[in-house]
């Protein structure tokens, strides 16, 4: 129960930060309808899950929280004069990246599942989420660049030799050309 009060009393917190727009928003829906805007939010966040699992246009949805709300604050990031912001958003992108090729091979089978996209989104949430070690992090760190730092060589070893093969290509197309 301490748990989940402490959630409650942070959720609180976040929306009466009257520095995120999106509590301003909140305030505003608050005043009108005279109902807390805890109660707003959740009521919200209720009807986009049943939307998720129920309406129609689920990916688009799914899409907006996975893309274009991190896109916005990677713009904000790059304008920024902080570093640590950058690091943040392009971390989530190159999770971002390799979620979007392994759930190419996968789409098929788990888009059947009714719940696919409620849980598609939970997870681009926990990808981006305002905490120290969000999704994002704790996926790059154990396990993408693991990998990476064992076969970035070999990679790399393969990205020069074909570089060199179509510059060779691309000399010998030339000198073809010249000669006819």
């Amino acid at each position: 129960m301490a748990r989940i009060a402490a959630i409650k009393q942070s959720l609180e917190k976040a929306l009466h930060d009257e520095s995120k727009t999106w509590a301003k928003y909140l305030g505003k829906v608050e005043k009108k309808t005279g109902v807390d805007r805890l109660y707003v939010f959740l009521s919200f966040v209720g009807f986009t899950a049943l939307y998720l699992v129920f309406g129609i246009g689920q990916q688009l949805v799914c899409n907006i929280f996975g893309f274009i709300y991190p896109a916005y604050c990677s713009m904000k990031a790059l304008e920024s004069p902080k570093k640590e912001d950058d690091t943040k958003w392009l971390t989530y992108w190159v999770v971002f990246a390799i979620f979007t090729i392994v759930e190419f091979f996968a789409d098929y089978i788990l888009c059947w599942f009714p719940v696919y996209w409620l849980f598609k989104c939970l997870f681009y949430i926990w990808l981006m989420a305002p905490i120290e070690r969000n999704g994002s992090l704790i996926l790059y760190n154990c396990i993408i660049r693991p990998n990476f730092l064992r076969y970035h060589h070999k990679v790399d070893a393969l990205i020069s030799s074909a570089q060199d093969a179509a510059v060779k290509a691309a000399a010998n197309a030339l000198l073809t050309e010249k000669q006819e």
